[in-house]
């Protein structure tokens, strides 16, 4: 008779089984959560794009910089097109801080610069927190620390998860044209150019809108203030102001500078006649001040 395999041994071979299978979920691959395009030769620069953008909002960067550096150009699963994977459930931006962390552990890139828009220049910032050794420098392009503040400076995470809930289920909720309409009526707000509005709009359309509204959820309700102390990467924010818009100059300052009052030594810039996507506003200015920063 075939001897039968001791418990504890079937135990943890059908574990393993089970693990390998991803049934345990766990800490997500680099490949589940982005895919990565590298350019050129040089000390590394990674590029990681904004809630439904597409790596293309960096092409103009990646021609500016692939002369003289290596490029890491991040695209988001399930934005402007890109297969949803790994991010078909459950939070977004964590995961994708992993993931980054990941990609630069497994790459064996060493303190890299990172440059991140938007949702994107926040998971750099909670990199920087959370995995400090990823990151040599960080140019931060209009984000915030904790994004609810746009709603109230007295936003909690908790105070305002009911409101994330329902913009989250909204948007996951709503038909693809009425999705498509409330991204038209929100890009002049984002771009000042037509250019740019019509590529914010062709990414967003593209976008899952699960993969949108749970990463939406996840800006709204994490604030990374606590941990801006411990930042040791040199830090540049970049943020526009627009007088179009009819918010006074010193009020935009104002929202910036306290956001980031917790942030050793960061260097805030102002990049005038710009909206949220200030590479398509003012590509001029952007890559004048990203040469700048990477001196």
């Amino acid at each position: 008779m075939q001897k039968l395999m001791p418990r504890a041994h079937l135990f943890a071979v059908i574990m393993a089984i089970l693990a390998a299978l991803g049934v345990f979920g766990g800490r997500a691959s680099a490949a589940d959560r982005m895919t990565v395009t590298v350019t050129g030769k040089g000390p590394d620069v990674v590029l990681i794009p904004g809630l439904a953008s597409s790596a293309a909002v960096w092409d103009a960067t990646v021609k500016q910089l692939s002369t003289s550096h290596r490029v890491h150009v991040v695209q988001v699963a399930g934005f402007a097109g890109a297969p949803v994977a790994g991010n078909a459930e459950g939070p977004v931006v964590e995961p994708l801080v992993e993931a980054v962390d990941a990609y630069i552990k497994a790459n064996h890139l060493k303190s890299p610069a990172v440059i991140g828009h938007s949702m994107g220049g926040f998971t750099g910032l909670l990199l920087a927190e959370r995995h400090p050794e990823d990151v040599g420098r960080l140019m931060i392009v209009d984000s915030l620390p904790f994004f609810s503040l746009l709603f109230s400076p007295t936003a909690t995470p908790d105070s305002v998860k009911p409101q994330a809930a329902a913009m989250r289920d909204a948007t996951i909720a709503m038909s693809a044209e009425a999705f498509a309409s409330q991204q038209a009526m929100a890009a002049p707000r984002y771009a000042k150019s037509p250019e740019g509005q019509a590529l914010m709009l062709a990414w967003s359309k593209a976008s899952s809108q699960s993969v949108v509204g749970r990463a939406m959820y996840d800006l709204l309700t994490t604030d990374a203030r606590p941990g801006l102390g411990g930042v040791k990467a040199p830090t540049t924010l970049l943020y526009p102001f627009d007088p179009a818009a009819g918010a006074p100059v010193a009020m935009i300052e104002k929202i910036y500078a306290d956001a980031y009052a917790g942030l050793p030594g960061v260097s805030l810039k102002r990049v005038d006649d710009s909206r949220h996507f200030i590479m398509l506003d003012q590509p001029k200015a952007f890559a004048e001040a990203v040469e700048t920063f990477l001196r």
